[in-house]
């Protein structure tokens, strides 16, 4: 069965969620230094999935993977359940 991605997510999204799960905690420019895409569309796409908890901001600029998220990776989790946390 295929993840069930929401909406609001991009293609690019499951690559920096699967990134981030085999590298631990990362910054957008890290992500660029991987080569999953530029560090500023990185930082969009990072803030966007902190705001629907599938990644968490643990400092300002430094995300980490959550459980959904790693529920979403594992196809346990569909995304277009989550709703919008509060920072």
């Amino acid at each position: 069965m295929p993840r069930k991605d929401a909406e609001w997510m991009n293609p690019i999204d499951d690559r920096i969620l699967e990134l981030f799960r085999a590298e631990g905690n990362l910054n957008p420019a890290a992500v660029e230094k991987f080569g999953v895409t530029s560090a500023n569309h990185a930082s969009r796409r990072c803030s966007k999935l902190a705001k629907y908890g599938l990644l968490t901001r643990i400092a300002p600029g430094l995300y980490a993977i959550t459980d959904d998220g790693e529920a979403y990776l594992d196809e346990d989790l569909d995304a277009s359940t989550l709703d919008p946390v509060d920072d």
